[in-house]
Order: structure tokens, then sequence, then C-alpha cells
């Protein structure tokens, strides 16, 4: 275990723990980023960014990340790049456990995001980021004008349908049900879009393509056929899972297990805070997690001057 005690241990690298260290470190905080063995979040898996604030030009998502790490790091963030086991907030200083080491830390800014929910097949995953998202406001942009199709029948699904139908020609949605799930004002406004479809009891059994995605192979799963239908993107909206799992039992989580946050971005726990997608499942961007993480380390640095306070005023009272 290191013997040295961090002001700030921040779990997680993508832009909220990122933009949280840059935060905490200027503010003279010893911090430490505990990356994950794949680090730098959902951007790693983005070719083009044109949304976040400060580029002009496109900037690859992998890029962006990379930019915003060398930032911390010329701060003096320190970085380990493992993935956490488990966690211990049951007492100051808080104990975080990877695959290697052991910290310690007076507060801890929990900012490991949430994962997009995939089909699970292994052509889906090789045209991630060449037509195949998870995201319509951060890539719908890119198919103006082109024919695209949605999978999915809940909220998510009808959102991002609608969105992309004010870019796209053509926005067909592939559920696997007869019914949709989503909010009913939600299927009205998708079942009144004049340029959204739909294809029911049907699930993706291919993506196919050269360089990009030119289709996907359809199976209905009432009568075994299968059709190919010619698309030029394809967005996978079956939700999100939040990277909680090591948290169980040691902060309030909700049904869906994100983080429950009580005040700004404290979780139930004094001292742990949280920023980006593992509270938020509502806007899920890059920016909107940026500036979380930024409040969760401000959030953080006060914490942590109050306590500095206590201790002050204990000291003073046991010299009386």
């Amino acid at each position: 275990m290191s013997n040295q005690i961090y002001d700030v241990i921040i779990i997680g690298s993508g832009p909220a723990g990122l933009t949280a260290a840059i935060y905490s470190t200027r503010s003279i905080l010893k911090t430490l980023v505990i990356s994950g063995s794949v680090w730098g979040g959902q951007l790693m898996l983005t070719s083009d960014v044109e949304d976040f604030p400060g580029f002009p030009e496109i900037i690859q998502g992998p890029e962006l990340m990379r930019r915003m790490r060398a930032q911390a790091e010329r701060l003096g963030t320190e970085f380990d790049d493992n993935d956490v086991k488990e966690v211990d907030f049951s007492k100051r200083p808080f104990r975080v456990k990877t695959s290697s080491n052991e910290f310690l830390g007076n507060a801890v800014i929990i900012a490991t995001g949430a994962s997009a929910k995939w089909l699970g097949l292994p052509s889906e995953q090789k045209f991630v980021g060449r037509g195949v998202s998870s995201c319509a406001v951060c890539d719908g942009p890119f198919f103006k004008d082109k024919e695209i199709a949605v999978v999915g029948g809940g909220d998510s699904a009808m959102r991002e349908a609608l969105f992309l139908a004010k870019i796209a020609t053509e926005v067909t949605i592939i559920h696997r049900r007869n019914a949709l799930r989503a909010f009913q004002a939600l299927q009205e406004r998708a079942f009144s879009a004049k340029n959204i479809k739909f294809i029911w009891n049907s699930e993706v059994q291919e993506v196919f393509g050269e360089q990009k995605v030119q289709g996907v192979r359809i199976r209905n799963n009432k009568t075994g056929k299968e059709e190919d239908l010619e698309i030029n993107g394809l967005f996978v909206a079956i939700g999100h899972k939040p990277n909680t799992e090591f948290l169980k039992g040691q902060i309030e989580l909700d049904e869906k297990n994100y983080i429950v946050l009580k005040n700004h971005s404290q979780t139930s726990v004094p001292g742990i805070f949280a920023g980006g997608d593992v509270h938020d499942w509502h806007y899920q961007q890059a920016v909107t997690a940026a500036g979380a993480g930024c409040m969760a380390a401000m959030d953080a640095e006060e914490f942590l001057e109050e306590e500095k306070s206590k201790k002050k005023v204990s000291v003073r009272a046991s010299i009386k």
C-alpha cells in the first residue's frame, strides 16, 4: 500500500475525471487519477468531435482526451493506469484498491462514466466510429441527408430518432418487439414524423460495409426471414450502464445503479463526490461531464478546507 495520503483521488479519466484533475491540481491539492487500463472514456471511441468548445476545426476524440490528460500532467496530476477493484469509504482516509496497489485519499471524486449497451456483434464493434454510434447528438450531424437506422424501442431510441430525423433523409427504427416501450408523447411524435419508419419484431444480425457502414442484415424473430437494409449509419439506443459495480454497498445508488447526489456533487458519504455520466443519465455529453468534473473538484476543495478549519478549532479548544 502507498504510504502517502492524497488530498484527492479521482477515479476515472474521461472528460469529467480529467477536468476534475485540472481544477484540483491547480488548487494545490495533491491529486491522483486512477485512470483505468483503458483510459479516456467514451471519447476514445469517437472519431470526429465538433461540438466541444474551443476547437473550431474538428478534433478526433482520442486526441482531445490526450490533450486534456497532458494538461493535467503538466499541472502536476499523478496517474495510475490500473482498474479499481474495490473501495472502502467507511472512514477517512478513504481506501481505493487497484489491481496492483492501494491508495489513501482524504477526498474521492468518482468519474467512471457509463458504458453504452451494444448489440454484441463483432461486426458492430468493427464499425464503431465508422458509421456505428451510440450518441445521436454527438455524431448525428455527420449523417446529414443520409439514410440511417436506430435500434431500440424505449425513450432513448425515440429521442435519438427524433433528433436524427431533423438531419437525415430517412430514419428506420428497428425494434425486436411489436410495440414501443417509450413514453407515449415520444411515440406519438415518432409515429407522426414523415421520415421515420418502423421495422417490427426484428433484430440486427450483422453490420456490413467496406470502410464505413453500408447496411445491416435484419432477422424477423417471428418468421425467421432475413433481409438487408442499406443505410449509411446505425445508432444503437438500447440504454447505458453506469460503471458503478465496485461501489455497491459503499454509497447510495438509484434503481439503475447511477450515483445519487445529495447536494451539488456530494454523494451520500461526506468527502465522496461524483461528476459526469456516472450520475447524469440525461445529458451524457462531453461538455456537461467536463462541467460536472469542475464542480466536483471545487466541492472537494471546499470540503477539505472546511475539514481543515474544524481541526484548527478543535486544537484551539483543546489547548484552552
